[in-house]
C-alpha cells in the first residue's frame, strides 16, 4: 500500500508541476473515491493547494454533507457547499419544453453529474486550478460514470485502482493519522443521483466484480477461461458484454495516474 500511495502522490505532484498548476479542485461528494483523491492531493500538494466543492441536490444525504465537511475540516482544505438543485430544476423545465415530454430518469440523473462537472470546470478556469476526476477503474470498465460529468478533469488520480483497492488504500492511509471519518469507508457506495440509489443496484458486488475485471483486463482471459475459475457464467457474460459496450466512454476519460 505504501508504495502505491507514494507512487500516486509523487506522480500527481509531478503532473501538476509539468503542467504549471499549483492548485487542484475536485467535487467532494461524501463517497470513498473523492475522499481518497482529496487526501492524495493533500499529501502531494499541501492543504492550502486543495480546493473542494460539495454540490448538493435533493438526493444528497445528510451523511454525505457531514462527511464532506468533516474531511475538509479535519485536513484544513478550502471547501464550499453549493446547492445546485435550482439549476437542475431550471434545466429540467427547459428540457420538458424542448422534448415536449418529461425527461427520462437517466437524463435527470446525468444532468446532476454534468452540472457538477460544469461548475468544477468554471472554478478551474476562474482560478487556474487543475480539476481532478475521481473515478476508479471498476466504474470506468463498466461505464458507471457520466461523460462530461464526473469524468471531467485534467487527470484521474485513482483511475487505475479497482474499487476494492480504493477501500484498501483508504483504510491503510487512515491508519497513519485518521484523515477520513470512518463512515466514508463503511457506508454503501452510491452516486446519489436518485432516491435510495446504491451501486450494487446496477453492478455486482465490487468484491466479485473486481476479481472478474482483473482476469478480463489485466490477465486478458476469455469469457470461458473466467467461467472456468468458478464464476457464474451469466454474471461473467453480462460483465464482459458491458465492458465491451462501454469502450466509447473509456476512450474519452482523462489520463489515469500509474503506480
Amino acid at each position: 500500500m505504501e508504495n502505491i500511495w507514494n507512487n500516486l502522490k509523487n506522480s500527481l505532484r509531478l503532473y501538476c508541476q509539468n503542467n504549471n498548476f499549483t492548485d487542484v479542485i475536485l467535487g467532494l461528494s461524501g463517497g470513498i473515491d473523492s475522499a481518497l483523491v482529496a487526501i492524495l492531493a493533500l499529501d502531494a500538494l499541501g492543504a492550502k493547494h486543495v480546493h473542494t466543492l460539495m454540490m448538493k441536490t435533493r438526493h444528497t444525504s445528510d451523511l454525505s454533507l457531514k462527511i464532506a465537511k468533516e474531511i475538509a475540516t479535519r485536513n484544513h482544505l478550502s471547501h464550499q457547499e453549493l446547492d445546485i438543485e435550482p439549476l437542475i430544476g431550471q434545466q429540467t423545465l427547459f428540457l420538458e419544453k424542448s422534448f415536449c415530454e418529461a425527461p427520462k430518469s437517466i437524463v435527470l440523473e446525468n444532468l446532476q453529474a454534468r452540472e457538477r462537472g460544469k461548475i468544477l470546470m468554471a472554478y478551474a478556469n476562474q482560478y487556474n486550478y487543475l480539476p481532478l476526476a475521481c473515478g476508479n477503474k471498476s466504474e470506468a470498465a463498466m461505464g458507471y460514470c457520466t461523460l462530461y460529468g464526473d469524468t471531467c478533469g485534467g487527470i484521474s488520480p485513482i483511475g487505475n485502482l479497482y474499487k476494492t483497492q480504493v477501500y484498501d488504500l483508504a483504510k491503510w492511509r487512515n491508519q497513519i493519522d485518521n484523515v477520513l471519518p470512518l463512515e466514508v469507508i463503511t457506508r454503501a457506495p452510491s452516486a446519489e443521483l436518485r432516491a435510495g440509489q446504491k451501486d450494487e443496484d446496477t453492478l455486482p458486488p465490487y468484491s466479485v466484480l473486481d476479481k472478474i475485471l482483473f482476469l478480463l483486463i489485466d490477465k486478458g482471459q476469455s469469457l470461458a477461461e473466467i467461467c472456468a475459475e468458478g464464476y457464474d457464467a451469466v454474471m461473467v457474460e453480462w460483465i464482459v458484454k458491458r465492458y465491451l459496450a462501454q469502450a466509447f466512454k473509456r476512450q474519452q476519460l482523462p489520463p489515469a495516474l500509474k503506480f
